[in-house]
């Protein structure tokens, strides 16, 4: 306890410092510690592409792996990264529930299974943290969905929150992660900075978590409320809430001292327990090795007819990769935790000549790779000389018409521009200013080209000197969050002669406010038509194709959830006339969610990849190729229709309610119960190799049971199974499973711990689950082909 400090002292340690450090107390042995965004590796603070670091598999990737031990390595490597880019604690795992297809991060998620979701999130908090970098959980609770995030209320019954939401997180909290971050929205009618029925009554005195409980970014509303619901940490500083509110709070009465003594405890352990000692991040080659391996472990094959898969170029001699995704692959979605890839990333159809040579004829998109926002290969308008040949020159002003010398410059590699007060010192955020980006653009072809430009305030767009757009808008202060997260942006068509140079300016002018933003981009000539006539023709001439469809990263947004499930319509259309034009066709998907699959028995394969990290290249040449298997499994379950989910409309009602109507049938449970069936089940998947099970045994142990099973594989090649136990009541719930990699005709025992807890239910309390239970053995949720009774 900290009883030892002053009330300012213990004040001053509830509030951040900075934008993403704690406040110190040198005197009494607590350090500053300082943060980062996660969960898919170590988010520059700066949201800056020069900002780079290893990306992982995203967690629903990992959450298709099924496998912990897999997971841990992983947590691991970012835990590494988080001290080679001097970081404390990372703001990861993430460990809300993929309850909705339509949510917009969903991609962060581990699964829609509580029990799947949070064996793995402890396994990545058990992997960061032995590197002495701590793991912070994040968004206690009921963040499942972006609409309204910070002003919707998440109905939910205990049950429901016991079994499903709470789960992952108490089992965080077993695994003795360093705290837990509160969610924006509230939580039965109380914010979740502010909601003692789950962070004091649960979290702190049931299960007796010693870690730190903190606001996400700018989430708290009060100082009394926040201290009284128990969070400890407000972030970030300067403190708005918090800080010296506290003291003033307790002087007042309004709060015992005894919670703010707490508080600062929580904060001054964890400061203790990871400001010191750290380990050795992993070097590069292992860390590309692994990254391969965990991407290939996440790739789920769900159909394989005639074995098509792995492709050979004997059978195969000519074959074709058609594709947006190929070409332009989504790594990650668009949150504000987006990691900065590096710039010699390979990109798959790189990797599939590599991999196939010359039997790879060609590549055509056959759709617009960047639908939304292009790039513009530009160079820059001045040498700065910072030895940067590509970009544009950015230049800072402190007044809304550029005069004068600006007050710094840069050169900037990318399209999209983002900066926050307290992060970025190069501009003005705080008063009205005005930023300018300018370059040089090459026409390629000869034709009419579309220039973009977006941003957060008034907005001039001149090419060659003449001003071809201006909107003069000023966005209030409060607005400019939104239109940073929309990204939308204005086109206007310029006519350009092949070979042609021209210079190209855009500027931003804005009102004072916290974060700013500027973003275009250059579309060139050529229509939908003949993209998608070229990748016909180019299918036509294949003996196969590899067709690679997906999303961009704009399409899993941070605060914006999507409004369907399906693929863009173009996309749709080069499915079925590419497959029409050549049936032995594998469609390679880069998804990061549940989505409509209806034309998956268009191809003769289709291979999920999700969002597989930076290795994406290397790990789906290889897997295509049969140098390594496709390991994943269904972490989400893929429903037959829209209709069928247990939930997917995320609009809070006119109260602000989002009711969680669908209860502890959520996903897969709900559809079981409902006598429906998927299109493609929770928890399916297959590899190259084949496996047999002999009927499980059930043993009796220590707080539980044990399922044993043998595993065979019958196959000539290494492959790897998932096993796994249900409980057919009171709905049918995952409660176990293992993944094993095993030999050619190779044999192993498999042992699944099934906990006591597993076999109860929250009615008041912990409560065995009415009997007879049956556990239900297989390989998916609709899969389950043996049967024990307890």
């Amino acid at each position: 306890m900290e009883q030892h400090l002053s009330v300012a002292d213990m004040a001053m340690l509830t509030a951040g410092a900075t934008m993403w450090t704690t406040a110190a107390v040198p005197a009494a042995d607590i350090a500053s510690l300082s943060m980062a965004d996660g969960p898919m590796g170590v988010a520059g603070a700066r949201v800056d592409e020069r900002d780079v670091s290893l990306l992982t598999p995203a967690p629903v990737a990992l959450g298709a792996s099924w496998d912990p031990a897999l997971v841990q390595q992983i947590g691991q490597l970012v835990g590494g990264e988080a001290i080679r880019r001097g970081v404390d604690l990372m703001l990861a795992p993430n460990l809300n529930l993929a309850r909705s297809p339509l949510a917009g991060r969903a991609f962060e998620y581990f699964s829609e299974d509580p029990l799947l979701c949070g064996q793995l999130g402890a396994a990545w908090i058990d992997g960061c943290q032995s590197t002495g970098t701590g793991a912070v959980a994040k968004h206690l609770v009921c963040n499942d969905s972006e609409t309204a995030r910070d002003q919707m209320n998440a109905v939910v019954d205990e049950r429901t929150l016991r079994e499903v939401y709470l789960l992952p997180f108490e089992l965080a909290a077993e695994a003795r992660c360093a705290g837990m971050l509160t969610a924006y929205n509230k939580v039965n009618g109380s914010w979740c900075a502010e909601a003692a029925p789950v962070v004091t009554a649960i979290a702190k005195n049931e299960w007796g978590f010693p870690g730190v409980f903190m606001s996400d970014w700018f989430g708290t509303h009060s100082t009394v409320g926040s201290l009284q619901g128990g969070l400890d940490l407000e972030m970030p500083g300067p403190a708005r809430f918090l800080g010296a509110h506290s003291a003033g709070a307790v002087e007042q009465g309004a709060v015992p001292a005894a919670r703010l003594v707490d508080a600062a405890t929580r904060v001054a352990n964890t400061a203790r327990r990871f400001g010191g000692a750290k380990g050795t991040p992993m070097n590069d080659s292992a860390a590309a090795d692994l990254l391969v391996q965990a991407a290939a472990a996440g790739f789920t094959l769900v159909r394989n007819e005639g074995g098509i898969l792995p492709l050979d170029s004997t059978r195969y001699p000519r074959i074709a990769v058609i594709g947006p995704n190929a070409s332009a692959p989504c790594f990650q979605g668009g949150t504000f935790a987006k990691i900065a890839v590096k710039p010699d990333a390979v990109l798959p159809i790189e990797a599939l000549r590599q991999r196939f040579g010359a039997a790879i004829t060609g590549y055509t998109p056959g759709v617009d790779p960047q639908p939304k926002l292009p790039r513009m290969a530009a160079q820059p308008a001045r040498d700065l000389g910072d030895g940067c040949l590509r970009g544009m020159t950015i230049d800072y002003f402190d007044n809304q018409d550029c005069d004068g010398a600006p007050l710094a410059s840069e050169t900037r590699d990318t399209n999209s521009l983002t900066w926050f007060h307290g992060v970025h010192d190069a501009g003005a955020l705080q008063r009205d200013a005005a930023t300018r980006a300018s370059g040089s653009y090459t026409a390629s072809d000869t034709g009419g080209h579309l220039f973009y430009v977006g941003g957060t305030g008034a907005l001039r767009l001149l090419v060659d000197g003449q001003e071809v757009f201006r909107r003069d808008e000023q966005l209030a202060p409060g607005d400019v969050m939104g239109r940073l997260k929309s990204g939308d942006a204005d086109s206007v068509t310029v006519q350009l002669a092949a070979g042609q140079t021209v210079a190209v300016v855009a500027e931003l002018r804005y009102a004072a406010a916290r974060c700013q933003g500027l973003w275009y981009g250059v579309r060139g000539p050529g229509s939908a038509q003949s993209m998608m006539a070229q990748a016909v023709a180019a299918a036509q001439q294949a003996d196969a194709v590899i067709l690679m469809v997906g999303e961009t990263s704009d399409a899993s947004v941070e605060s914006k959830d999507r409004p369907d499930t399906h693929l863009p319509s173009e996309q749709i259309a080069l499915i079925e006339q590419v497959c029409a034009a050549n049936p032995n066709t594998v469609i390679v998907t880069n998804v990061g969610h549940a989505f409509d699959t209806r034309w998956d028995g268009l191809a003769r394969a289709v291979l999920h990849c999700w969002y597989p990290g930076q290795e994406f290249g290397a790990a789906l040449a290889q897997v295509l190729a049969g140098d390594r298997e496709p390991g994943g499994r269904l972490p989400v379950t893929i429903a037959a229709a829209d209709a069928d989910y247990p939930a997917l409309s995320l609009q809070p009602d006119a109260n602000g309610d989002l009711h969680y109507s669908d209860g502890v049938r959520v996903g897969y449970r709900g559809l079981a119960a409902n006598g429906v069936a998927p299109r493609q089940a929770f928890g399916a998947g297959f590899g190259y190799a084949s496996f047999e099970l002999d009927a499980p045994q059930l043993h009796d142990v220590a707080d539980g049971w044990e399922v044993t099973v043998k595993l065979r594989n019958t196959s000539h090649r290494v492959g790897a199974e998932v096993v796994q136990v249900y409980r057919d009541l009171p709905e049918l719930t995952l409660v176990g499973f293992a993944k094993a990699t095993l030999a050619a005709g190779a044999e192993q025992e498999l042992r699944i711990a099934i906990a006591a807890r597993r076999m109860q239910v929250w009615d008041g309390g912990w409560t065995d689950v009415a009997g007879p239970v049956r556990l239900l053995v297989g390989r998916s949720s609709i899969d389950l082909p043996f049967t024990i009774t307890i």
